[in-house]
């Protein structure tokens, strides 16, 4: 395994700790509609994975152990003993594992579009993705990761932010994408689910292809302690297209683990 790398990340807000792990090609500035709700109840630490944004790493090669144990790095460099773990696609299989491997550190966890149970076609979908990827590089995925990710009405009535996410996918190291997307596409939590004992909320978007609310149903199922939300009418992208609806949900239910019977009130 490569040694953890030492990540860039922004603190926001105050109160217990919430780590924020974003998915493939992302940055941590993808949270930050989600941390203005968050923000004055919880303090908010998000990040950039390795090789992304202004995290190093992207020379090495790394796997999902390599996220897992950047993770704990930052952890430890904070000096937080325990917190929360929210993370989004491949996040959401970024700390289930950590918790896995951590449970001590646990609080609680949000998964939120994310995968786990994929079938059989589903798998040779995603290796079949990752060979296009390989054959012809960004350029030839664009067009279907935009129509993935958002939703007609939200191209249509945001062009510029389209636009924009579309040049920092057209500027991300090939190699750095290539290798995250590939974790992504080939890493499978189901098996050992289970054992994950942290109150967990489980949400996706209802049109989400590729991280469905079946895959999610059986995500929430196999946790023992798990909340399931589907958001109406949203695809993968929902902390830039629903960043209110997102941290709403998220509040609400961080509160009610640090809280359960005020809560329930």
């Amino acid at each position: 395994m490569a040694q953890p790398i030492r990540s860039e990340y922004s603190i926001v807000g105050t109160g217990p700790a919430v780590f924020l792990t974003h998915g493939v090609g992302a940055r941590r500035q993808v949270w930050e509609g989600v941390v203005a709700k968050l923000a004055p109840h919880f303090q908010c630490i998000s990040y950039d994975l390795r090789g992304h944004g202004g995290s190093e790493g992207a020379t090495s090669p790394f796997g999902l152990d390599e996220f897992v144990a950047d993770l704990e790095a930052l952890r430890a460099q904070l000096r937080i003993e325990r917190a929360h773990f929210i993370g989004h696609s491949l996040g959401g299989m970024i700390v289930p594992a950590y918790a896995r491997l951590h449970p001590e550190r646990i609080r609680s966890l949000g998964l939120i579009c994310t995968a786990a149970f994929r079938s059989p076609e589903a798998r040779a979908n995603s290796a079949n993705f990752v060979k296009k990827i390989e054959a012809e590089g960004m350029p030839g995925i664009l067009d279907t990761m935009l129509s993935r990710w958002f939703t007609d009405e939200f191209r249509q009535e945001r062009p510029d932010f389209v636009e924009q996410r579309k040049q920092q996918m057209l500027n991300a190291d090939p190699r750095v994408y290539l290798e995250t997307y590939r974790v992504f596409a080939t890493t499978e939590t189901g098996p050992w689910l289970g054992e994950i004992a942290a109150p967990t909320l489980v949400t996706t978007g209802e049109f989400d292809p590729g991280c469905s609310p079946a895959l999610n149903e059986k995500i929430a199922a196999a946790l023992p302690q798990s909340e399931l939300v589907i958001l109406p009418r949203l695809r993968h992208s929902v902390l830039v297209e629903a960043p209110d609806l997102v941290g709403n949900l998220l509040l609400r239910f961080l509160k009610s683990v640090e809280e359960p019977s005020e809560a329930r009130a």
